[in-house]
């Protein structure tokens, strides 16, 4: 006969993609008890009840959270403050809250503000996993399996609850590593949110173009892929954006930089030029995919 799962009551607020995932890998191995959703869209809480990813759902948090041995909040940033003071009446003493927002600092200040009573039991984080759907009918039990979840801790919270979210982390799957949370937002600025920005304005600059449906309708797949990823939830990535301004806008700047210099190879024909950047794209890329291989 089987234990008790070691977590008997946790709430995920934010029932979509992200959350909603989470919450059907940790079902599957027997890791939660019960499972409490909340969010603002009821259709959606009450599609989740009937996918099984979650048991019941409360709209108002500090409902949601009653009782909770650990919250996971899979909201968008520019909600994260405003769901955590909501929340915050109905947080049991030893509860372990956790996120899964894409910047750190932000979410940092936020629940310092917000939850200064249950700070030190707050453990920021970040999946480095998704598609380009939403909604928890895009979720599925796998999607962590094999990637990386950054815990950024701050100096006062408790290592009982850093550990009690790396092995919900791992036990979804995932491979678990911690950060400072200001560098951390630097690197995924770089590797994350420049990518997202870049197919997001490519995409709509040539949607304005004169010729757009010429563009669009001989675009081939190199195209496709390279743009998939703006067809990502607009209202996250602006969130995103916001909460990484400063780091977000030196990565552009740099990338600007980097781009008129190509656009100065091609304009004066430096065809040495061109092949140095493209060849060296390449050694870079082939050596990511071999470390994502290792």
């Amino acid at each position: 006969m089987s234990g008790a799962p070691a977590i008997p009551r946790i709430c995920v607020i934010g029932v979509g993609l992200i959350g909603g995932s989470l919450m059907r890998a940790l079902r599957l191995a027997g890791h939660v008890g019960e499972v409490v959703g909340c969010g603002r869209s009821l259709e959606n809480l009450r599609h989740a009840v009937r996918l099984g990813v979650i048991d019941r759902y409360e709209t108002e948090p500090a409902r949601a959270v009653d009782g909770a041995d650990v919250v996971v909040l899979a909201l968008p940033l520019g909600v994260m403050e405003s769901v955590m003071r909501a929340m915050a009446p109905g947080l049991p003493e030893q509860c372990v809250i956790t996120d899964a927002g894409s910047a750190k600092v932000s979410v940092v200040h936020a629940a310092r503000a917000a939850l200064p009573d249950h700070f030190t039991s707050f453990v920021p984080g970040h999946p480095i996993a998704g598609t380009e759907k939403s909604g928890v009918e895009a979720s599925f039990p796998d999607l962590y399996r094999g990637r990386r979840v950054i815990l950024t801790p701050c100096a006062e919270t408790s290592s009982e609850a850093v550990d009690r979210v790396a092995t919900l982390w791992r036990v979804a799957g995932a491979d678990v590593s911690e950060m400072d949370a200001a560098h951390h937002d630097q690197v995924l600025a770089a590797t994350s949110h420049l990518p997202h920005v870049l197919a997001y304005g490519l995409v709509d600059a040539l949607s304005r173009w004169s010729d757009r449906d010429e563009i669009f309708r001989y675009a081939a797949g190199g195209f496709r892929d390279f743009t998939r990823i703006a067809s990502s939830d607009p209202e996250m990535w602006r969130d995103i954006c916001l909460a990484n301004h400063e780091a977000l806008t030196a990565a552009l700047e740099r990338y600007a930089r980097e781009l008129d210099a190509l656009t100065d190879a091609v304009r004066n024909r430096d065809g040495e030029r061109l092949k140095a950047v493209f060849s060296n794209a390449r050694e870079a890329r082939e050596r990511f995919l071999a470390m994502l291989e290792g």
